[in-house]
């Protein structure tokens, strides 16, 4: 039986990803040939409803690619909706608290329970009978927890929510971090690279898995694995399409005299 996505992460291995805005269904043919492990599906800042969520997820997972879904905010009634869906892993933006990622482990780890029956078992209250534990796990194989670090409060407070029991991964949001950092975009600034670098090395050290998600130059990507993250998100289909386009017609105007070369080379320089 093939490794799933969590005995990957557990075990240490790379795993590999992109972004999914598409929802057009001959769209998946084209990312099932990339060597991808996982599709990112993002209801936080994507108009993607219910329906679509669910025929992403069912159509990926069919392809044997692994669904990861952002919901909107860090609520384990979400957290649910994107289980139901298809989803394998769910991922939650902007999470700051130990409360926070409790209710997504609840969510993902030990779903359909909930209610006061659930949190005494996260807090240890009432550890759940064997029959019950045996049926819970059963239920969540393979399901993964997963939350977004992206602000000072959270980096201030990142051992306490690495500690968790049942958190699987933790991707680093670049841009509302560098925002937090009140160094907004500035991806190159010496102490955005070091908060980065100290996350990374926290989140292994705790043996959870790190990601962080680039849309565009692999050498980042490259550079960040080389610091210990093994979860790759890179980049979004709209964004590779939209990039390669621009770079082809570019050549294309060149080759006709209708731009310079110097401009062609200009909008090479990211």
């Amino acid at each position: 039986m093939a490794e799933t996505l969590l005995q990957k992460l557990k075990n240490g291995s790379n795993v590999y990803g992109t972004c999914i805005v598409s929802t057009s269904p001959i769209w998946s043919k084209a990312v099932a040939g990339a060597g991808l492990d996982f599709v990112f599906i993002d209801t936080e800042h994507i108009p993607v409803d219910r329906n679509e969520m669910t025929f992403l997820c069912q159509t990926y997972k069919a392809l044997g690619l692994d669904p990861i879904v952002r919901i909107p905010s860090p609520d384990p009634y979400l957290a649910c909706m994107a289980k139901d869906a298809g989803a394998v892993g769910v991922l939650a933006p902007y999470v700051e608290t130990v409360a926070q990622i409790r209710e997504m482990v609840g969510a993902t780890k030990y779903r359909p329970l909930k209610g006061e029956r659930l949190r005494q078992l996260l807090s240890g209250e009432r550890p759940p009978e064997p029959e019950l534990l045996a049926y819970l796990e059963n239920y969540n194989a393979g399901s993964l927890c997963l939350v977004n670090i992206e602000s000072v409060a959270a980096v201030r407070d990142l051992d306490l929510l690495l500690a968790v029991p049942g958190l699987d991964a933790v991707i680093i949001g670049p841009h509302d971090l560098s925002v937090s950092m009140g160094l907004p975009e500035q991806y190159e600034h010496p102490e955005y690279q070091k908060t980065v670098g100290d996350i990374i090395r926290r989140t292994r050290a705790h043996g959870v898995a790190a990601g962080i998600h680039f849309p565009a130059d692999p050498a980042r990507q490259i550079r960040y694995m080389k610091e210990g993250v093994n979860m790759v998100l890179h980049s979004s289909d709209l964004f590779l399409f939209s990039q390669k386009l621009a770079e082809d017609m570019t050549r294309i105007k060149t080759a006709a005299g209708d731009l310079s070369q110097l401009s062609f080379e200009n909008d090479l320089v990211v």
